[in-house]
């Protein structure tokens, strides 16, 4: 491959990787384009967990061998047995050297090789390859993983250049996955609230959104269960904001393990005192039952005077859930109920029979309008 040709290689990764909107497409744009770039028939982008002491592969693309899945669940590998990506490479850069690639072939020699690794040798041959090259990717000045790519059995193996081309792509890797790391930090911050580490309003905006087109769609069962966290203003004036934030904290934790009793529900803090479970797929009962767990946990806090909890759920007589709207006014009107009338259970929309008095509330004209105020200001429509 001439220089242009290469630098067209260059500029293709980083185009491709700079496309990703997720891990996962950064990861199969990093590994698939270095394949590319190298005329390899297989690449793998693998990451180094020092706490567990593995390599974990993170992607696998091209021509896949028995066993092999593009994104594996649990392929890992202890870095043990394969001392150049720790060992070597840890003597090399401490004495100012460069990470350079090595190539290893089914034969157990080749040109650029930094040592014998027979465990790779073995997986060349059990897999029916010829050869590979292996580049460390380095990110913030560490061994971050490494990119693998291989050629299969019969062709011609890589060179000396291939293995230098191979640590100019392992760089063009790592300042993709640089750029990846730190727009997933933005936009995690602008979906987590910064005190309790929860998700936030907007993150509950856009997955109510997408749970109620699921339930209209598919007939998904829906359910959001709205907390009041009781007795903060008085913990604020009495002891202290310090305080009052970790009576928030705290019922943010239990809110936490609470949600982990409901699959994929999102634990989130609306702002305030005002916390929500939104949980698309599991029964409403098991949603109440979650709630009433969270509800004797507040009790147990010490400090702050429980918590008031209203639910809704697609699955109960609550008329049609057309729009997010909706389906939050009635586990908000729950909760005004539970709050005003000091439950110690959570108050659940639709169960009181057919003229319930919190699907009524939340229906009445001027009952929406003044709860309109507090949240979801003209974002949905009814």
């Amino acid at each position: 491959m001439g220089e242009e040709s290469r630098l067209a290689a260059v500029v293709a990764l980083a185009q491709g990787m700079a496309a990703a909107h997720s891990s996962r497409d950064t990861w199969r744009a990093a590994a698939g384009g270095a394949g590319r770039a190298l005329g390899g028939s297989f690449a793998a982008l693998s990451v180094w967990e020092r706490e567990l002491g593995r390599l974990r592969v993170l992607v696998n693309v091209g021509e896949l061998a028995e066993g092999e899945e593009e994104f594996p669940e649990d392929e890992s590998y202890p870095v043990h047995q394969f001392a150049q990506i720790a060992e070597f490479l840890h003597e090399r850069w401490a004495g100012g050297g460069e990470p350079d690639a090595w190539v290893e072939t089914a034969e157990g020699s080749a040109a650029g090789r930094t040592g014998y690794c027979h465990q790779r040798v073995a997986a060349l041959r059990r897999r029916g390859r010829g050869c590979c090259v292996v580049a460390p990717v380095v990110l913030h000045g560490r061994a971050w993983g490494e990119l693998y790519v291989a050629r299969p059995a019969g062709v011609p193996v890589f060179g000396r250049g291939d293995a230098d081309f191979a640590t100019v792509l392992a760089a063009v890797v790592a300042a993709g996955i640089a750029q990846t790391e730190r727009l997933e930090e933005v936009r995690r911050l602008a979906y987590t609230d910064s005190l309790t580490g929860l998700a936030n309003r907007r993150a509950v905006d856009a997955r109510l959104d997408e749970a109620v087109e699921l339930h209209r769609r598919d007939g998904a069962v829906v359910s959001l269960v709205v907390c009041d966290l009781n007795g903060l203003k008085r913990v604020n004036d009495t002891l202290g904001h310090a305080v009052g934030d970790r009576l928030l904290e705290r019922f943010g934790t239990v809110l936490s393990l609470c949600g982990a009793m409901l699959p994929g529900a999102l634990v989130a803090r609306l702002g305030g005192d005002e916390f929500c479970l939104l949980v698309v797929g599991p029964p409403a009962d098991e949603v109440v039952k979650a709630a009433d767990e969270v509800c004797r946990r507040a009790r147990e806090l010490g400090i702050g005077d429980g918590v008031a909890c209203g639910v809704a759920s697609t699955e109960d007589p609550v008329g049609p859930v057309r729009s997010a709207r909706r389906l939050f006014r009635l586990a908000d009107a729950a909760q005004y109920r539970a709050k005003a009338e000091h439950a110690a259970h959570p108050v659940v929309a639709g169960r009181e029979g057919p003229d319930d008095p919190v699907v009524r509330l939340a229906d009445e004209p001027s009952r929406a309008a003044d709860r309109e105020r507090r949240r979801f200001r003209g974002r949905h429509s009814p």
